[in-house]
């Protein structure tokens, strides 16, 4: 197993949203690794915890990556936060993200939940993706 790759995908994956104009149009710069302390933006994008597995073979080492994109918007309903997710979604599935470690094979879309939080006012949508690298 090799987790080597994960800062890399971390990173390719980040760049990948905030280079975006769409999502940007939507966010603003509010897409975090670490959410900042103090007040936070109406709508936010939050990378995620994620789930990493060995998918080694005989070419070399490999990871199946399970990692989860959160939207949270405190915004009434949860067509704000649909939007986001939905843009995140298309910039995410089968991109060709290039990686300063290891090769991406494949980048995928696997599940998504929308909830409410607290006293219901903060909408919240996790997306979760599957990437499979590889360790060059």
């Amino acid at each position: 197993m090799s987790y080597g790759v994960s800062s890399a995908l971390q990173a390719a994956v980040y760049q990948q949203l905030i280079s975006d104009a769409d999502l940007t149009a939507l966010v603003g710069t509010a897409i975090y690794d670490a959410i900042p302390s103090g007040s936070v933006p109406a709508t936010y994008v939050a990378l995620g915890p994620e789930n990493v597995l060995d998918a080694s073979d005989k070419s070399g080492g490999g990871a199946l990556h399970l990692f989860k994109i959160s939207v949270i918007t405190d915004s009434a309903g949860f067509q704000a936060a649909k939007d986001v997710a939905g843009r995140i979604s298309d910039l995410l599935t089968d991109a060709p993200l290039a990686l300063s470690r290891g090769t991406l094979v494949s980048l995928g879309f696997d599940r998504a939940s929308a909830s409410r939080e607290g006293t219901g006012s903060v909408r919240r949508i996790d997306l979760r993706f599957r990437a499979r690298v590889q360790d060059d």
